[in-house]
C-alpha cells in the first residue's frame, strides 16, 4: 500500500478500473481511523452539473504514471454509494459503503467512525 500523501498528490487524476477503463477523477481520500491507512477514494462520476462521488476501496490499488488503478470494475464502483460533491460521509452510511464491496465493517472499541477523510 502507498502512504496517504502519496495519493492526496493525485486528485483530480483520472481512476481506471482493471481493464483501463475510466471511472471518473480522485476526488479525496479516507483513511482508516484504526491503522490510520488509505482505505477507500471518492471518485468524481456522473454527467456534466450533475455530479456525485462514489466510494471505492484502494486495497490493491496501484498508481500508474497517469491514472490510479482500482481493483473493481467500473460498473461496481458506479453502483457504489455515493454522496454530493459538497458533501460528508454520515456515520450511519459507513456500513453500507463497506458491504457493498462486501467488506468487514467494525466501529472501534467506543464506537468511533471507520472513515476519515485526509
Amino acid at each position: 500500500m502507498f502512504p496517504a500523501e502519496n495519493l492526496r498528490d493525485w486528485r483530480g487524476e483520472k481512476v481506471i478500473d482493471p481493464d483501463g477503463d475510466k471511472i471518473g477523477d480522485l476526488e479525496a481520500v479516507y483513511v482508516d481511523t484504526a491503522s490510520d491507512q488509505p482505505a477507500f477514494a471518492t471518485i468524481k462520476v456522473g454527467m456534466l452539473g450533475r455530479h456525485k462521488l462514489a466510494f471505492v476501496p484502494l486495497d490493491g490499488a496501484t498508481v500508474l504514471p497517469s491514472a490510479v488503478r482500482v481493483r473493481y470494475d467500473k460498473k461496481v464502483v458506479g453502483d457504489a454509494p455515493t454522496i454530493d460533491v459538497d458533501g460528508e460521509l454520515a456515520a450511519a452510511d459507513e456500513p453500507g459503503v463497506f458491504a457493498h464491496y462486501n467488506l468487514p465493517y467494525q466501529t472501534g472499541t467506543a464506537g468511533e467512525r471507520r472513515l476519515a477523510r485526509r
